[in-house]
């Protein structure tokens, strides 16, 4: 009786150890701000991603795994179009809408994306802007799609909304893991979500997210609410803004002359 009990001690014993062993990597992370505001001294701002990497029993690898930080959001649908002169006017040609941009899209790592992992897993994760799923409307041609997408894409990347750091991501005796992420004065207001991957020899191995808000406030916000909540009294007041200075530049010219 007592052999059988030992036994199942040891066999219980011997299952814990097999779990433990076999027990997933665990991504902890913070954000410096879970909101940021935009009022009228916003000159941009900077998202400190931080946190520590939890191995299984403990044991931390000889050699840091590979870290990409993704901070994305918000998504809406936006139509590029191609701008042609026509008798000397320059108007709105060919267009192609996409459905699913990002408002701002950046990436920090640890090393080039490309030595993170191959193009089918960064693919899957949408890490880095080439493998951006911006989702063309159906029925658009494959290479005219394309060039409209890779318009699209220069244009946010001058404007800093779409970014990549590689070397932006430090990690510190295998287990605390730092990236800052500059957010541009043009960034939009909305729901914000960091995603923190862990790679090791071409394999994401875990993956979290921290969401964050970008909002307006002060008169800025009072203004955007107007703008979504009360679009009428929104356009009457901005028409009587704009008669009031005209009235008063024409009384100040007056005076003048």
């Amino acid at each position: 009786m007592m052999g059988r009990m030992i036994a199942r001690i040891l066999a219980a014993v011997g299952l814990w150890l097999a779990l433990a062993g076999a027990a997933p990597i665990v991504l902890i992370t913070q954000l410096s701000q879970a909101r940021i505001d935009i009022n009228t001294t916003f000159r941009g701002a900077e998202l400190l991603v931080f946190g520590a990497i939890q191995y299984p029993q403990g044991s931390v690898p000889d050699a840091p795994p590979d870290i990409a930080v993704v901070v994305r959001g918000p998504t809406a649908p936006v139509t590029v179009r191609q701008k042609a002169r026509i008798a000397g006017v320059w108007v709105n040609a060919a267009g192609v809408r996409f459905e699913s941009v990002p408002g701002f899209y950046a990436v920090a790592s640890t090393r080039p994306i490309s030595a993170l992992a191959d193009e089918r897993t960064t693919a899957i994760y949408e890490i880095g802007i080439r493998n951006l799923q911006l989702s063309p409307a159906s029925g658009a041609d494959d290479e005219i799609s394309r060039a409209f997408e890779a318009g699209l894409v220069a244009a946010r990347e001058k404007a800093g909304l779409f970014a990549e750091h590689p070397g932006g991501v430090q990690i510190t005796r295998g287990v605390l893991y730092a990236a800052r992420v500059a957010l541009p004065a043009a960034v939009p207001v909305g729901d914000y979500t960091a995603e923190i991957h862990l790679i090791r020899e071409g394999r994401v191995l875990a993956s979290t997210s921290a969401p964050f808000l970008i909002g307006k406030s002060g008169f800025e916000r009072w203004v955007y609410v107007m703008a979504q909540e009360n679009s009428l009294l929104y356009g009457l007041a901005a028409v009587l803004a704009a008669l009031s200075a005209g009235a008063l530049a024409a009384v100040i010219t007056r005076r003048r002359w």
